[in-house]
């Protein structure tokens, strides 16, 4: 079920003389060695192009998982989908707000599941987004040309808006990324997106919101502040110990979780594959730069603690409030954790699903992720509240 790289030992002596198998590893000459604990099924790895809609391809990659647990089937999702409701939903609400409002391609998870309650969803074969069939996306005219409108709109001299605003809108977002179909046919089924939505068996109210900071109180929710949280959704708060616990509860019990993240730390590289905390990050060597989404991969890295097993940080809550109040750790990415690994020094790492295509790296579109790494640079997660333990369900109040 992997789809990470793997390679064969051939010339150790313990391996000649067992059955040949695979080592799990993060780049091509790596000493890391690592040990399956769990690796939990996903649809295929997918490339956000030169956009900032992780958000919609990761959280899509968990609701397809999802999906495949509860006994769906596999259906492969439409992520431009959801940006071309978002788009549209962010653009009346930034109007009404004044443009005071952050409006740009960034958004939430929960983004994803109220899109899917509001419009339902459909499959990646019968919504592309991609009317001009180009390589990749590349959002980059269109997320100027839609934020000059709305700004334009809010600006406006006249104190009475017309309605016409909001139809040249769309018809931007119907050019750039197709028009939304009201019917289509699937596996020789007519459906709608609500009725195709419908059809998963995705109840998007199971599911929450996780995250650990210590400025608001614990089992009791808060809007996560940040950006791209326009909708201005709440999040439970636990101690990062137990948010550790949860995750490591989920994915032991067959739950994955999609993944909010900083991804800027030096030790974040998903060429070689791995996300750490160095105890010294002062020797990790960076060429070329970091783009603004990260999705060429960002820069080049080059250490030894990528090549074998280094020591990290120990990773403490004040370390993690400090690192948000002081914009070190913001939401950067959005990814799908699907399992984790250990080392042959015994650390945890977890198995992560990105949106930067194939090519980047060796571990054919994952990378893994120090237990360090999780506990430092986490924003949020989503899950389903099933995959929570009982009793932080039961402290947090849940049904």
């Amino acid at each position: 079920m992997m789809r990470k790289t793997t390679l064969i030992a051939l010339v150790s002596f313990f391996y000649m003389v067992l059955p040949a198998q695979d080592i799990i590893t993060n780049k091509k000459g790596s000493e890391y060695d690592f040990k399956v604990l769990v690796d939990l099924e996903a649809t295929e790895v997918q490339s956000q192009g030169r956009t900032g809609t992780c958000w919609s391809f990761s959280a899509l990659s968990f609701i397809e998982s999802e999906i495949m647990r509860l006994g769906g089937g596999k259906h492969e999702l439409s992520e431009m989908f959801i940006v071309r409701n978002t788009y549209s939903d962010k653009a009346e609400q930034y109007v009404r707000m004044h443009g005071h409002l952050n409006f740009g391609p960034g958004g939430a998870f929960h983004d994803v599941s109220e899109m899917i309650k509001e419009h339902g969803i459909v499959p990646l074969e019968t919504y592309s987004g991609n009317p001009s069939n180009e390589e990749k996306f590349n959002h980059g005219e269109m997320d100027h040309i839609l934020f000059g409108m709305v700004k334009a709109v809010v600006d406006a001299e006249q104190k009475t808006l017309t309605p016409l605003w909001k139809t040249a809108y769309e018809a931007v977002l119907d050019t750039y990324l197709g028009e939304i179909p009201e019917k289509f046919t699937y596996q020789e089924k007519e459906y709608t997106p609500r009725s195709f939505a419908k059809s998963l068996n995705f109840n998007a109210d199971d599911y929450v919101f996780i995250a650990s900071f210590t400025h608001h109180p614990y089992y009791e929710e808060f809007v996560l502040e940040v950006p791209d949280n326009w909708m201005m959704k709440s999040v439970y708060n636990i101690p990062m110990e137990e948010m550790m616990e949860v995750i490591d509860h989920a994915l032991m019990n067959k739950y994955s979780i999609a993944w909010a993240s900083d991804v800027s730390e030096k030790g974040f590289s998903f060429r070689d594959g791995l996300a750490l905390i160095p105890v010294d990050e002062s020797k990790i060597k960076k060429s070329g730069k970091d783009n603004e989404n990260f999705s060429d991969a960002g820069a080049e890295k080059k250490s030894t603690v990528f090549d074998a097993p280094c020591e990290e940080q120990n990773i403490t809550q004040e370390m993690r409030q400090i690192a948000f109040d002081n914009y070190e750790t913001t939401d950067d990415h959005g990814m799908h954790v699907t399992g984790i690994v250990k080392d042959q020094v015994g650390k945890k790492y977890y198995i992560v699903k990105n949106s930067w295509g194939l090519k980047h790296n060796d571990c054919d579109g994952y990378f893994y992720a120090s237990e360090a790494y999780v506990e430092y640079k986490t924003m949020d997660i989503m899950l389903h509240k099933d995959a929570l333990p009982k009793r932080i369900r039961k402290k947090l109040k849940i049904k």
